[in-house]
């Protein structure tokens, strides 16, 4: 080893914070930022608390269909809850530096939970494929046990595949610089910062995304293949209506998501643009979640039918 290659190795062993840079290109945007970004986790806590408390309170919506919702609307407040409460401090402290553990946990969070909305994304896609394509059967088959255990294996499965790859990314040398031109600590403007060759490091980014995102994706796409095929087997109009209306919102919710989420992690690291990133994790880590309660409790008549309920209650 030469004078120069130990050198850059004791500088990228000496990096114990980072710097998120963010929006920090936009000074004159950052109290309008600061508001904006508070009214949406507002909306965001707000709005997925109340599909909670709704599916626990009205008796019409105990059913698996709304439980999973309830799940899926308590993960999106953890989700959010990584990446904004910190995007706040840095926009209004104008403090921009963070731990390289701070980052490190942030990250793991972030894909822990990640995971476990792909996973529960296809659970619910399951829920409807056997409401609709085997209803005499779904009483038995999304029992309260085996909701509880499909809910179970979506928030916990990704958890010991994404402590490793975390692990593995943060125990990289970072010598090309410590600031990460995102506005949280994710993975792929964090390997750019990485020296040497990152090939096997890309792999296992690009193996567990297909792992956690493109196969519960595919099994949600079989799932409605199979749903759509049936509904359009329905005697009526008013059937098919009703079947398609319950499955929209879904589709809708994991078109944004997935998408987004996909063209992120799948893509070659020659090709990511910091502006890109941003504006396609904006998608899946905000704009997604702020808009899931106003998506299933608009287009779904139970939900409505409930809040009408509690209002003429009060």
């Amino acid at each position: 080893m030469n004078l120069t290659e130990k050198m850059a190795q004791d500088n990228a062993s000496t990096v114990t914070q980072f710097i998120l840079l963010g929006f920090s290109d936009l000074p004159k945007l950052q109290g309008f930022l600061f508001g904006m970004f508070s009214i949406v986790y507002l909306i965001i806590l707000i709005g997925n608390s109340f599909i909670i408390v709704i599916t626990r309170l009205d008796h019409a919506l105990q059913k698996p269909m709304y439980f999973f919702l309830a799940n899926f609307s308590s993960l999106e407040i953890c989700y959010v809850s990584v990446t904004l409460p910190r995007i706040l401090f840095n926009i209004g402290t104008q403090n921009r530096r963070i731990s390289k553990l701070a980052c490190a946990t942030q990250t793991c969070f972030f894909l822990m939970l990640g995971a476990t909305e792909c996973f529960l994304l296809a659970v619910m896609s399951y829920d409807r494929y056997v409401a609709i394509c085997n209803p005499l059967q779904y009483p038995m088959v999304m029992n309260p046990i085996k909701c509880t255990q499909l809910a179970a294996g979506s928030w916990l499965g990704g958890i010991p595949v994404q402590i490793g790859q975390t692990c593995q990314i943060f125990s990289l040398h970072f010598c090309n610089s410590n600031q990460i031109n995102h506005f949280f600590c994710d993975l792929p403007p964090i390997l750019k910062l990485a020296c040497g060759d990152t090939f096997i490091n890309e792999m296992s980014v690009y193996l567990v995304a297909i792992l956690f995102a493109a196969v519960p994706f595919m099994l949600i796409l079989a799932s409605y293949s199979k749903i759509i095929a049936t509904i359009l087997r329905l005697p009526t109009a008013t059937g098919r209506a009703k079947a398609f209306s319950t499955c929209s919102s879904h589709l809708l919710v994991v078109f944004l998501f997935f998408g987004s989420a996909t063209i992120t992690y799948l893509r070659p690291k020659s090709t990511h643009s910091p502006g890109t990133d941003k504006l396609l994790s904006l998608f899946y880590t905000i704009v997604t979640p702020m808009f899931n309660p106003l998506i299933y409790s608009l287009r779904n008549k139970d939900v409505i039918a409930a809040l009408r309920k509690l209002l003429l209650k009060k």
